[in-house]
Order: structure tokens, then sequence, then C-alpha cells
């Protein structure tokens, strides 16, 4: 291993790999968790029916108090998350104190609540970081009104709704001519989507690592490894609990949910199904990946010590013959022959291609 080699390696196992563990495992409940709360927010209302559409870019919280009224289907998207906003947005659509508080938690379960004729949600926006060859979350929240959706984003600078904003352009979309809960099943549903996008990149990763173990196993692939295995720990923890999340949506009694709507939640349901099956198979994959590499480590090793151990074998008869010959007797045979020195030498020299020929035979190597 070059010089370079083994500092990407150290890189690898002590950067990544531990800061990595720590920061997948250091959720605890019992702790209040600090938010970097975001400087400003921005807030963009989507109006429309199916006749009309219009985007607003609102300044101030004033702008939006006028849609809080109005029947015609809104989403109110607010990029940033700052406290004195939520507050001031959950007062203005009566949202209970404790979906506030949820809204500006971290590190939350994915989940939905049905409280104070709203129902709300919670889950996480997953991305593949390229560089880092990491797993990225971010927490997002919805809120179900009568008339709108109101959705909470960390990050202003990415998502994955940029083709729900082109369809409400379109008069013809079903989504302009549905209701609120249709809007809420496309958010979430989007949401889920992208979850297959970010697996497949991951599958990516370990078909490229299977075969990197098969040809040439190294202790750099027990490393990656280990980080696509923390990485599916991610991914369960953020994708397992969308199950019961829809479910919710699923089994509710509330108004806000017409009857109509619920069969696109159940088709949702099934996509939870399948990609929480999908994490499982990688799973098992990583874990047969392992089983594989020692497999190969060991397979190494045991032709490593077949070629020794065949190189011992066919010096053993000329150590045998040089140890016999060399011994202080007076009276060994072929001792003062003129010809001995050639025989000692023959013999040295044609039992190895006997041997050589008799484990060839023998198929062991």
């Amino acid at each position: 291993m070059s010089f370079k080699e083994h500092l990407n390696y150290r890189y690898l196992l002590y950067p990544f790999g531990l800061m990595r563990t720590k920061e997948i495992l250091k959720v605890n409940p019992t702790i209040i968790p600090q938010r970097f709360e975001s400087k400003e927010s921005v807030i963009t209302v989507y109006e429309y029916n199916n006749e009309i559409f219009t985007e607003h870019k609102c300044i101030g919280l004033k702008d939006c108090s006028r849609f809080s009224t109005t029947d015609t289907v809104k989403w109110i998207n607010v990029d940033g998350i700052n406290k004195e906003n939520v507050e001031s947005l959950a007062a203005l659509f009566n949202i209970h104190y404790l979906i506030t508080e949820d809204i500006q938690s971290v590190g939350q379960r994915p989940k939905m609540d049905d409280i104070n004729n709203h129902l709300f949600c919670l889950l996480n926006m997953l991305y593949f970081n390229e560089q880092k060859e990491a797993i990225e979350g971010e927490q997002i929240s919805f809120v179900l009104g009568a008339h709108y959706v109101i959705s909470f984003q960390e990050d202003a600078d990415r998502d994955v709704f940029n083709s729900l904003r082109e369809k409400l352009k379109v008069a013809a979309t079903k989504i302009r001519q549905s209701k609120a809960d249709y809007l809420c099943y496309v958010l979430i549903d989007m949401i889920v989507d992208h979850y297959f996008l970010v697996m497949d990149k991951l599958g990516d990763k370990i078909e490229s690592l299977e075969e990197e173990i098969i040809k040439s196993p190294d202790t750099r692939s027990l490393a990656k490894i280990n980080q696509l295995r923390k990485e599916l720990i991610v991914l369960k923890r953020s994708i397992a609990p969308v199950r019961e999340l829809v479910n919710g949506f699923v089994k509710s009694d509330s108004s806000l949910i017409d009857e109509a709507t619920r069969k696109y939640f159940k088709d949702i349901y099934d996509h939870v199904i399948q990609a929480n099956d999908l994490v499982e198979n990688y799973r098992d994959m990583m874990i047969a990946m392992q089983d594989l590499y020692i497999n190969q480590v060991n397979l190494k090793m045991n032709e490593v010590m077949k070629v020794m151990t065949i190189v011992t074998c066919l010096l053993a008869p000329a150590a045998v013959i040089g140890g016999i010959f060399g011994m202080n007797f007076d009276r060994i045979p072929y001792l003062h022959n003129q010809y001995g020195f050639y025989i000692a030498v023959s013999l040295m020299l044609c039992i190895p291609v006997w041997m050589i020929f008799v484990f060839k035979r023998r198929g062991w190597f």
C-alpha cells in the first residue's frame, strides 16, 4: 500500500467512519436538540383552482393573512425555519402549539397527528451526496387544513417539488381539479418516490463494491462495507416509520381527507412497503458482502499458504539429502566416489520434479 493510499484509508476510517457513527447514533430523545434558526424565512404561496393559478412571494406575514380566508386551494411553502415566523403562521391559521413544537424540533421520528382540525405529518427528504458518498436528510413538515397545505423546509436551496410547481401551472392536470388533501398526497408521494432514486445510487455503490471485492479485496474494501452499512442505517431510520405515517392518513376519519383520496394514500403505502423491502435486501446484501470479503481474504491467504507449502515440500528432499551427506561420519556411501556429488544433485532435482508430477496429477494445484 502506497503512502497516499494509506492516508486515504485512514481518512476514510477515522474522519468519515467514526464521525459518521457519532452523527447517526447521537439521537437522544431526553435531550432538547438545538436548532440553528434561519435568519430569514422565504414564504411562497401557490394559489389555484381549476381556473386560476397564481404564485405569490410573501415579504412578511401580513401578506399571508389574506390567504387564510379564501376558498381556493393554497400551498404555502416556508423555506427556512424561524421560531417567530412559525409561531406567527400557527396563530394565523389556528395551528395547535404541539404542532409548532414538532415543526421546530430536530431529529424527530417521522409521524402523523390529527390535532385541532389539522392533519400534521413530519418526515425526511433524503439526498445522496456524491462527494461524501453519504445520505443526507432534511426534515420537512406538512400541515393540512381545510383549503391549504403548509410545508416547512429547513433548506431553501433544494427540494424535490420542482415538477409539482410545473404541474400547477397546467390547468388540465388532476391536481388543479382536486382539493388540498390531494395536494398533500402529491407532496408526500414525491418525497417517497425520491427515496427510490437515493436507493438506486446507493445500489450502484453496492454493486461496484461487490465487483471490487471479487477482483481484489483489501482493507479499504472493508472500510467501504462499514461505510455503506451506516448509510443503510440512515435509510432504515428515515423510511421505516413512514409506513405508519401514511397508514395514519389511510385510516384517518378526518373530514379533511376525501374518500376518493384515500386510494392514493394507499398507493404511497405500497411504495413505502416496497422501499422498506428494498432496504432490507440491501442490508442482506451487505451482510453477504462482508462474508464474501472474509471468504476472499481467506481464499487469498490459502493460495499463499498453498504455494509456500508446495515450495517447502519441493525443497525438503534437497534438505534431507544435503543433511545426510553433510554428517560427520567416516563412512558414508559414495562419500569418496568421484560421481557422488553428481548423484546427490541429481536426486535433489529429480525427486522434486517427480513430486510436482504427483501433486499435479492429484489436482493439488
